[in-house]
């Protein structure tokens, strides 16, 4: 593995920056985008979209396909060139940039810039504790929730950023739950690959969920929110789902700050 890439000079707030929306925004959580971007500006950041913008890379490059992450990698060098940071409501997209990109770079011509995006590039939480120095989080959100700790968020400070805002809610409870540190088994192309593993790791996740009633499955990866859905509503359970993001912004709207 990698060492972590060394970060910039951290930014201040009121900070321009650039807002990676990442492809399952796209697709199918374009409200955990809108939450996002309503809450960084609500911290006074100047968010910049470009609109140029397609995927991290990731997919290909966890089926193996280098070449063709490469490529794709390389786009999004151009997309988010600069000196801003680089910010997505995402671990895995994030761990893709910092970690990924840099890995399948390590012989190629663009290793400086991959490692300057890598340098530049936060996840939602991670930035809005680590740069821009918020440790409490106003609004209040009277509801009881499981937050999931996705493995792409490791060796980050996502988990302990977004866990620190979240005990932070007024009303807000958090949910604890047996076997919190677990992969729910989606793995983008593990769960093609390995159905039937996948599928036994995810519903062992929703078992120890579930037994601790909450009213929402919170999570800052939504490839995991979206693998744990759709088994949830297949075995015809409620349980909501709601992006990080979300959170933070309908805390904010609760408590008449938004």
């Amino acid at each position: 593995m990698m060492n972590p890439i060394p970060r910039k000079d951290q930014p201040t707030r009121k900070q321009k920056l650039l807002f990676m929306a990442t492809c399952i925004c796209d697709a199918f959580f374009d409200d955990a985008a809108r939450a996002a971007v309503e809450v960084l500006e609500y911290l006074g950041c100047e968010v910049v979209f470009p609109k140029g913008q397609t995927c991290c890379g990731q997919p290909a490059f966890n089926a193996g396909d280098w070449k063709a992450s490469r490529q794709v990698v390389r786009h999004t060098l151009e997309v988010f060139k600069g000196m801003e940071p680089v910010v997505a409501p995402s671990g895995s997209c994030t761990a893709m940039l910092v970690h990924g990109a840099p890995l399948e770079f390590e012989e190629e011509e663009d290793l400086s810039k991959a490692l300057d995006l890598a340098s530049r590039s936060w996840e939602l939480a991670d930035f809005i504790v680590n740069t821009l120095g918020v440790v409490r989080w106003e609004g209040r959100f009277p509801h009881k929730i499981a937050f999931h700790r996705s493995c792409h968020s490791r060796g980050s400070g996502t988990v302990e950023a977004a866990l620190r805002l979240l005990s932070s809610i007024d009303g807000l409870e958090l949910a604890e739950f047996g076997e919190e540190n677990q992969c729910c088994g989606f793995g983008g192309t593990f769960s093609v690959s390995f159905p039937n593993i996948s599928a036994a790791m995810g519903n062992l996740k929703i078992d120890h969920v579930t037994a601790a009633r909450p009213q929402f499955l919170v999570s800052a990866d939504m490839g995991c929110l979206l693998h744990l859905g759709g088994m949830i509503d297949k075995a015809g359970k409620q349980l909501p789902r709601l992006h990080l993001a979300q959170v933070l912004r309908d805390s904010l709207k609760n408590g008449g700050l938004l």
